[in-house]
């Protein structure tokens, strides 16, 4: 009876132990519901264990299209910080996203609310909006996260938001934001000495996904495969940038996890270069595990097509 009682009392000694250790993890902490794996990353940055953190798609999901399912509807439902990218990138789920889970602290307007496009300098912005043209957004290109000092504004003004949500801990996020822009400033400048190599790289792009990834390290874009945004690519498209190219080709065809693969395939095999899919976006499964990660592979993936073409 008594090895009885005392393991009883081992066992609620355990149990309150692990009560404690699990509490600080989610007692207080925000509840961040992130659209894309780059905005879930910085949150961690920032935010540390401080931050519970839902990221809706993965890289192997293309952001513009997302079914909003009951776990994601839960998850919007108790956030408290909704992060995305904005520039219209989740036009076509996240309204919807928004209405059924019915909470306002995360609606536009409100505190809760942080689109990173917001924050930073657009690129490709149309001059006319015309839908018969494709998947256009009058904001501009919304893939802003792959120019690393867009990531730096927008952290400024993430771990701004995150104190005004939680201003106990306010002095924590600046802090941690303080550490962080010092390592990520020491790597954009890492970053950009070997990005001198790549200066002029001529490649092929599937979508308009690396446009900042181009304007920031002065790659060139010489052709898309899709002829309008958001618009697979077309045989008689592909066959016209086939004939296009064949006299000067690019040094590879990039693409996007998400995209098919199968347009890439077929004209990078017709040209004889390398069809490469860069990693754009983080992917803690088999790929960058985080915002550092994501620019170290892309600029060796670019460096190695480089290599190959001298």
């Amino acid at each position: 009876m008594a090895d009885t009682n005392s393991r009883a009392a081992t066992m609620n000694q355990l149990i309150t132990l692990l009560l404690l250790l699990i509490a600080p993890l989610s007692a207080d902490a925000l509840e961040v519901f992130a659209c894309e794996p780059e905005w879930g990353a910085l949150v961690q940055e920032l935010a540390g264990d401080k931050a519970n953190i839902t990221v809706a798609t993965t890289a192997f999901q293309d952001p513009h299209r997302l079914q909003a399912r009951p776990s994601l509807i839960a998850a919007t439902r108790r956030a408290d910080l909704l992060i995305c990218t904005g520039a219209d990138l989740e036009i076509g789920w996240l309204p919807l996203l928004l209405r059924r889970a019915g909470n306002p602290d995360i609606q536009p307007g409100r505190s809760g609310h942080f689109m990173a496009a917001d924050y930073v300098r657009k690129l490709e912005i149309p001059m006319l909006v015309d839908r018969s043209q494709g998947d256009i957004h009058p904001q501009g290109n919304p893939h802003v996260h792959l120019n690393p000092n867009n990531i730096s504004r927008i952290a400024d003004k993430l771990a701004e938001r995150l104190g005004v949500l939680d201003p106990a801990n306010e002095s924590d996020y600046l802090d941690r934001l303080q550490k962080f822009q010092y390592r990520w400033e020491t790597a954009i400048t890492g970053w950009e000495e070997r990005g001198e190599s790549l200066r002029g790289l001529r490649l092929a792009s599937h979508h308009r996904g690396f446009s900042y990834l181009a304007d920031w390290l002065d790659l060139n874009i010489i052709a898309t495969l899709e002829s309008k945004p958001g618009i697979p690519p077309s045989a008689s498209h592909l066959a016209s940038l086939l004939e296009q190219l064949s006299q000067d080709p690019p040094a590879a065809v990039v693409r996007t996890p998400y995209a098919n693969e199968k347009p890439s395939l077929w004209l990078a095999e017709r040209l004889d270069v390398r069809a490469l899919r860069l990693p754009y976006t983080v992917n803690v499964k088999d790929g960058p595990v985080d915002l550092f990660a994501l620019f170290d592979m892309t600029l060796a993936a670019l460096e190695e097509v480089n290599n190959e073409r001298l």
